[in-house]
C-alpha cells in the first residue's frame, strides 16, 4: 500500500510545473484504465484539501490543542518543576490555567497561520519524488517538515507571540513564575514561551497531517470521492 504515498506526497512537495513532470511518469494500475495527467493533479489537490480541513484544520477549534492527546501542549522541562511545586501548595487551578493558555494560544496561531502553511507547501519542490512515494507511512511529511520547518518557524513564531498578548499568556504566565519564584528553596524560571509553543504548534501540524498521509496510503476507505478512488487505485498495484 505504500505507492498510495503519491497521492499525498507529490501534492504537498511539487509546484505544478513539476506536478505534471512526475505524473507525466506514473504508470496506469492493470484493470482500471488509464488515469490523465488532469486526473491525477485534481485527486491530489482534492487529497491535500482534506488533509487540511480535516486534520489541520481540528487544531484551530476550540481546544484542538489541549483535548487532543496527540498534539496537547504540555509544560516545558523547565516548568514541569513550577507545575509540580504549585499543586503541591495547593495552587492545582493556577498551573491548569498556565497549561491551558498555551494551548489557546497555538489553537489561534495555526487558525490564522494556515493560508501561510499552504502556500508553503505549494512551493516546495523535490526532485526525486520515486523514493518518497515509496518510503514509509509518514515519508511525505518528514519529507515536508525537513524542507519547511525553518520557514514556517519565521511565519509562525509573530503568530505565536501575538497570539500569547491576546490570550492572556503573558499575564497568566508572569503571574504563575512570579509566585514560584517567591516560594522558598526555588530557582527563578524564566522560559522562552514563545519559541516552545512555536515548535510544539508546528508539532501539532506536522503530527496531524501525517495522520491523514497514513490514512490514506493505508485504507481504500479514505478515499471517499469518486475522483480519490480513481486516482488512487493507480497506487494499488
Amino acid at each position: 500500500m505504500k505507492k498510495i504515498a503519491c497521492i499525498l506526497t507529490v501534492f504537498l512537495l511539487f509546484s505544478c510545473a513539476e506536478l505534471q513532470q512526475v505524473v507525466n511518469q506514473i504508470p496506469s494500475s492493470s484493470g482500471t484504465g488509464t488515469v490523465s495527467n488532469t486526473d491525477i493533479a485534481a485527486g491530489l489537490r482534492q487529497a491535500l484539501d482534506m488533509g487540511i480541513k480535516k486534520q489541520v484544520s481540528k487544531l484551530t477549534q476550540k481546544d484542538g490543542f489541549f483535548k487532543n492527546e496527540m498534539v496537547k501542549i504540555m509544560l516545558p522541562a523547565e516548568l514541569q518543576k513550577v507545575d509540580k511545586t504549585l499543586r503541591d501548595v495547593g495552587l492545582g487551578k493556577l498551573a491548569d490555567e498556565g497549561l491551558k493558555v498555551l494551548n489557546r494560544a497555538a489553537e489561534d496561531a495555526v487558525k490564522e497561520a494556515t493560508p501561510i502553511f499552504v502556500n508553503a507547501v505549494k512551493g516546495i519542490t523535490f526532485a526525486d519524488a520515486r523514493d518518497i512515494l515509496l518510503g514509509a507511512d509518514n515519508a511525505a511529511t518528514s519529507y515536508l517538515q525537513r524542507t519547511t520547518e525553518k520557514q514556517l518557524y519565521d511565519k509562525f513564531s509573530p503568530v505565536i507571540n501575538n497570539s500569547l498578548s491576546k490570550v492572556g499568556a503573558t499575564d497568566v504566565w508572569a503571574n504563575l513564575i512570579n509566585k514560584y519564584n517567591t516560594l522558598p528553596l526555588t530557582s527563578n524560571v524564566n522560559p522562552d514561551l514563545t519559541d516552545y509553543v512555536t515548535g510544539q504548534a508546528l508539532e501539532g501540524v506536522f503530527t496531524m497531517i501525517s495522520v491523514e498521509e497514513k490514512e490514506i496510503r493505508n485504507k481504500a476507505s479514505s478515499r471517499t470521492t469518486d475522483l480519490l478512488r480513481k486516482v488512487f487505485a493507480v497506487q494499488d498495484k
